[in-house]
């Protein structure tokens, strides 16, 4: 059965990111106000906001963010 390209063509800056540059983690923290986070080695790269109306709508702000950052460090 061929693999489904889905979430790599609808969230590619996350999938980038992930294979190339760092992590995410997703959920709630005691220590985090945040449900969606990235880090890369130097540090914290993006802390999303403490709720989301929906699953999509936290990776859709993650990737976006993402994206952000890679640009502004010429990744």
């Amino acid at each position: 059965m061929p693999k489904s390209k889905f979430f790599e063509e609808t969230y590619p800056n996350l999938c980038r990111f992930v294979e190339e540059i760092g992590w995410i983690e997703i959920g709630e923290s005691e220590q985090i106000d945040s449900f969606v986070r990235a880090y890369d080695f130097g540090g914290t790269v993006y802390e999303g906001k403490a709720s989301y109306p929906n699953m999509e709508a936290a990776l859709q702000d993650l990737d976006a963010h993402i994206k952000e950052y890679m640009d502004e460090n010429g990744i």
